[in-house]
């Protein structure tokens, strides 16, 4: 999915948006981070990062943040634009056993009555429609259990309204499912952050109870970094 990425190590992010970071020349330069999260326990002074190059003259910023290896060893994608390509092949060449079957898999359908947009749509025409909502997890937080992953890592509005749309389609037949991109290599399961948005976890327990169902998929994002 990366090619030709390069290493740095992170001095701080902030202004959500915007990284410093020291080259392996010891230049000192300031990066784009494509990350709208808290990013917590993802970006701590000292990490190795790796960032990607755009050859777009238009931009600001000429480099993007992708990757970062932790000091604890822990790969984690924080480019959370990669979770829906990374489950959309995961779709095409049948990684997920739960979402097997379908002949037709299209992206960013419309739906709902609050304006979304689903990230895929299955269809065949033996099964009920699937709508299948992407979400990229990548909050570790061990206080808890070991390998416990949470999302969302701040609270999240527009994963409230996906959680609702997702169970007024299974209130209408159709199958519904959220899909946890696991985009961390330290994440062994996935639960709602009730610390953090309690809100979501609570309209995280009625889909489940509505029949909406939880996957969660974990990309070898060891092999993704050395691509």
């Amino acid at each position: 999915m990366f090619q030709n990425l390069q290493k740095a190590t992170l001095i701080k992010r902030y202004k959500r948006f915007l990284a410093d970071v020291v080259l392996e020349n010891g230049e000192t330069i300031t990066i784009y981070c494509p990350n709208t999260g808290a990013m917590t326990n993802c970006a701590e002074p000292g990490d190795s990062i790796y960032y990607s190059e755009s050859d777009n003259l238009k931009r600001k910023y000429r480099y993007t943040w992708e990757l970062t290896l932790t000091q604890a060893g822990h790969w984690i994608c924080i480019n959370s634009a990669h979770a829906n390509n990374i489950v959309a092949q995961a779709l095409q060449t049948n990684d997920i056993d739960d979402l097997i079957g379908y002949e037709c898999i299209k992206a960013e359908v419309k739906y709902g009555e609050e304006n979304s947009r689903i990230d895929f749509l299955l269809t065949d025409p033996k099964k009920a429609d699937c709508y299948v909502e992407v979400k990229s997890c990548t909050l570790l937080d061990e206080k808890y259990s070991s390998g416990q992953g949470f999302f969302p890592d701040a609270v999240s509005v527009r994963g409230q309204k996906h959680l609702r749309e997702l169970m007024a389609m299974k209130a209408l037949g159709f199958r519904s499912v959220l899909v946890f991109a696991v985009l961390h290599s330290g994440i062994d399961s996935v639960t709602a952050a009730k610390h953090i948005d309690e809100k979501y976890a609570l309209l995280f327990e009625e889909a489940k109870q509505a029949g909406v169902e939880i996957v969660c998929y974990f990309p070898p994002i060891t092999q993704i970094s050395n691509n």
